[in-house]
């Protein structure tokens, strides 16, 4: 019992068993063999380590982003002029990286809480019976007002009316402000920060330059007028009515280089709406919202209250670092070279069930025994009848 122990951690230790293979000499499926390891090595070659750089590991960034608007807007509305800056025309005012920015607007000025009819064509009525008070909207008060055939409503009067938008926008001026966009990113796996201000954007860079995306791609101060028409939308359409417009910042580095070579690229997408379209297709359209500034004139509690039009923009920060590292270089090799054994099966396949001498190559490959008792003199792997 104690050799034969011995024997087996002996041959466990000190040997090495290896398949035993057969030559095929058959030109067909030699070259079906070939062309699937090139397919193979090319997918590997190309797709895995050239394309999706199979042999860097990746991150992506923690981001923060910071912007501000310059620019002076004037209307002169029922001749009235006014004088429009930052803090009017832009929401929030505090440079969050989603603002909008106002083009367009209605005014109802002077509203005070009480009681005043609707507007025409709204909510009409012939009689008290039909204004029952809470039945719309609006809180009526059940009172027909005969002089415009409409329901008395308690609200801030008098009524907003919305039925007509200023056409052309009274900001079309909004075309010509600049958008200052400050970006810093963070690369915590490889323990890399970048700012859009990279080599060669300095203060006195900035002062003087306007993106373009030929001449100026690295500028981080846009033009409204000139972000909405990379967008596919033109102005004075949008500005009408608002509209949404992402703004991208594309970091995909590739680390293995110089770190100087890691630079945003900016792209511009309209994020409401196909440009293409026709305004009478469309159905919800525009972006606005309302807000009132309230004020107190001879005790009396009074607002004005804006309905506002604007484009609203979304700055997107897209981010993909790239940096070599052995464990996913050696994934990739190891999957790759586990893909090779397609050719194998394949081979094996056309070989075994395929080709008119198939019975022949299944002899070739395999040895058929009839018992367990193996004969130490006769050819390795064949086996001889037991007595």
């Amino acid at each position: 019992m104690k050799s034969q122990i011995t024997n087996a951690l002996s041959d466990f230790f000190f040997e090495y068993e290896t398949p035993r293979q057969v030559l095929v000499r058959n030109r067909r499926v030699g070259v079906v063999c070939r062309l699937i390891q090139l397919g193979v090595l090319a997918y590997i070659i190309g797709w895995v380590f050239i394309y999706e750089k199979g042999y860097q590991s990746t991150d992506t960034a923690v981001s923060s982003v910071f912007t501000k608007m310059k620019g002076v807007g004037y209307t002169n509305v029922s001749g009235r002029e006014t004088v429009w800056d930052v803090a009017d025309y832009v929401f929030p005012s505090q440079g969050d990286a989603s603002f909008v920015v106002m083009t367009n607007f209605i005014i109802t000025e002077g509203q005070k809480m009480g009681t005043c009819p609707e507007l025409p064509g709204k909510h009409t009525c012939s009689s008290n019976a039909d204004c029952k008070g809470g039945s719309f909207k609006r809180q009526m008060t059940g009172v027909c007002v005969n002089a415009t055939k409409t329901c008395e409503v308690l609200t801030w009067c008098p009524v907003e009316d919305d039925t007509y938008i200023p056409d052309p926008p009274l900001l079309i001026s909004a075309e010509n402000y600049t958008l200052f966009i400050k970006n810093s990113v963070n690369f915590p796996l490889f323990g890399v920060k970048r700012s859009n201000l990279v080599e060669g954007v300095d203060g006195l860079y900035i002062s003087k330059c306007l993106y373009d995306p030929a001449d100026a791609p690295l500028c981080p101060i846009f033009k409204l007028g000139d972000i909405v028409k990379l967008s596919g939308f033109s102005f004075e359409k949008i500005a009408k009515e608002g509209g949404a417009i992402g703004i991208v910042v594309d970091w995909t580095c590739n680390l293995d280089v110089h770190i100087k070579h890691c630079k945003p690229e900016y792209s511009f997408h309209g994020l409401y709406g196909n440009a293409n379209e026709m305004d009478e297709v469309r159905t919800s359209m525009g972006y606005n919202f309302r807000y009132a500034k309230h004020y107190i004139e001879n005790g009396v509690s009074k607002r004005t209250l804006l309905k506002v039009f604007g484009i609203r923009f979304d700055i997107i920060v897209k981010s993909l670092a790239r940096k070599f590292d052995i464990i996913p270089t050696l994934t990739a090799i190891g999957s790759g070279v586990g893909i090779f054994g397609v050719a194998t099966v394949v081979c094996d396949l056309v070989l075994l069930y395929l080709l008119p001498k198939r019975e022949f190559y299944k002899n070739m490959k395999f040895k058929y025994t009839d018992t367990e008792v193996q004969n130490p003199d006769s050819e390795a792997g064949s086996m001889e009848t037991e007595r």
